[in-house]
């Protein structure tokens, strides 16, 4: 499959030849602006829990670079004759009010007819062009945050079977539809340089596109990587979504001795997310205050899960300890 040809604007600072979250486009000297955009099919039952997961899910590649959300516009695929508006109507309004919270301004949308329900935003933010987040800024020595807990995939995957607990999805449900936004507040705060939000690649797979793109290695602990209740349980009885498995043969040439790995932390580390956590290279002396801004803010799940390393590009290692800081 060809790849899209380059954009070539002096202006255009993130564009289409790296695996950025978002698009920036720069205005002046002061201002930038970041262009991003995300829907997918219902992940929950509830319409509007729905709409406000998948809100925050779109808002997080605005924060993931490092800006602050603008203007929203709503994306709609919906089968109106068979599941009526008052579900679209609920699922807009989990959406509106996630806009809101981010204190942005939904001005508009479209919407088209579809036998499967889809909804998302469309999303600009702003950003000073000497402030932007991007992949490529980790350097080794420096710690690796995680903001939220894995185990999104495997937990909607088992509700699907109906082999989870209400309690188990409600506090999944409460962490997607959690904005990254106190998330990117810190890593402004403490100086983060380089960050990605951990979504339908995994952690695994986000962590190699930072790897590849700031020319790095990176470990992980095991131990200390934050998991939603009852995920390692729940993959280990194989509760897990058949996009593990893709992001694992993805992954697999960057894991370093990954054939010793544990299969069932593979499938964790490589749990496509829906709007997971922010994952940010923080500075080794900023790690404590980092974390501590993080809970400061109810990012209760945030841990320091591993650190970039001198390294062939790319690799990761894995480490059934916790992390020694």
């Amino acid at each position: 499959m060809p790849f899209l040809p380059p954009q070539k604007d002096e202006n255009l600072l993130v564009g289409t030849e790296s695996p950025d979250d978002a698009a920036v486009y720069r205005l002046n000297d002061e201002i930038a602006l970041i262009q991003t955009l995300d829907f997918f099919p219902p992940v929950v039952d509830d319409p509007y829990y729905y709409g406000q997961i998948a809100a925050a899910n779109a808002l997080s590649d605005v924060y993931a670079m490092g800006g602050k959300p603008l203007t929203a516009m709503n994306i709609v695929c919906f089968p109106c004759h068979s599941l009526g508006t008052d579900v679209l109507l609920e699922i807009l309004k989990g959406g509106a009010s996630k806009v809101a919270e981010a204190g942005a301004l939904l001005v508009g949308g479209h919407t088209i007819t579809d036998e499967e329900p889809k909804y998302g935003l469309s999303v600009t933010g702003l950003i000073s062009p000497q402030e932007i987040l991007t992949k490529g800024g980790a350097r080794p020595g420096d710690l690796l945050i995680l903001t939220k807990p894995l185990g999104s995939g495997i937990i909607t995957t088992a509700h699907k079977g109906e082999m989870v607990s209400e309690q188990i999805l409600a506090k999944m449900i409460a962490w997607m539809a959690t904005l990254n936004k106190d998330a990117a507040e810190v890593a402004r705060e403490v100086g983060v340089k380089a960050c990605t939000d951990i979504t339908g690649f995994g952690l695994l797979g986000h962590t190699v596109e930072m790897l590849r793109e700031s020319g790095n290695g990176a470990i992980f602990y095991l131990d200390s990587i934050p998991l939603a209740e009852g995920v390692l349980e729940m993959a280990e009885m194989g509760l897990v979504p058949g996009g593990a498995k893709v992001n694992r043969e993805y992954v697999w040439e960057f894991l370093e001795d990954g054939e010793k790995a544990d299969s069932i932390w593979l499938d964790i580390l490589c749990d496509p997310q829906t709007s997971g956590g922010l994952l940010m290279a923080v500075k080794k002396e900023k790690g404590a205050e980092a974390l501590s801004l993080l809970k400061a803010r109810n990012l209760t799940g945030a841990a320091v899960v591993g650190e970039i390393i001198a390294a062939e590009k790319g690799k990761v290692s894995l480490v059934d300890t916790p992390a020694p800081f």
